[in-house]
């Protein structure tokens, strides 16, 4: 599976972007879609993810009321809406998937990922 990230870019605190991408080369899986951000020197960080099972969003509190993930399960694609944003949202961010089914507790764990893409930059001025 590979997946293609698209959006990013630089805006100023309190603004938006939004980040899409797609998965392609597999018909099975992957069963979940998400992102995680990471910042040199620190480690990934969960940032948001969707489960196609149930269509269950799981998000990270620090993004909480502010993103929202959403996707299409059948074209394998899924896109973060990034509100309200800070300068700590700074980060390079990773789309992920699945290939097998996570359970509730491993959604926000970067190890059961086995898909990533290549990262986009997200710089949030103050």
């Amino acid at each position: 599976v590979q997946l293609q990230a698209s959006g990013g870019g630089l805006v100023q605190a309190g603004g938006s972007l939004r980040l899409s991408c797609a998965a392609s080369g597999r018909t099975l899986g992957p069963y979940s879609m998400g992102w995680f951000r990471q910042v040199p020197g620190k480690e990934r960080q969960f940032v948001a993810a969707i489960r196609w099972s149930g269509r269950d969003t799981y998000y990270a509190d620090s993004v909480k009321g502010r993103f929202t993930i959403s996707g299409d399960n059948a074209k394998k694609t899924v896109d973060l809406q990034m509100n309200s944003l800070k300068p700590e949202d700074t980060a390079v961010y990773h789309c992920v998937g699945s290939a097998m089914r996570l359970i509730t507790s491993s959604v926000p764990i970067a190890r059961y990922y086995d898909y990533w893409g290549q990262g986009t930059q997200v710089t949030v001025s103050s």
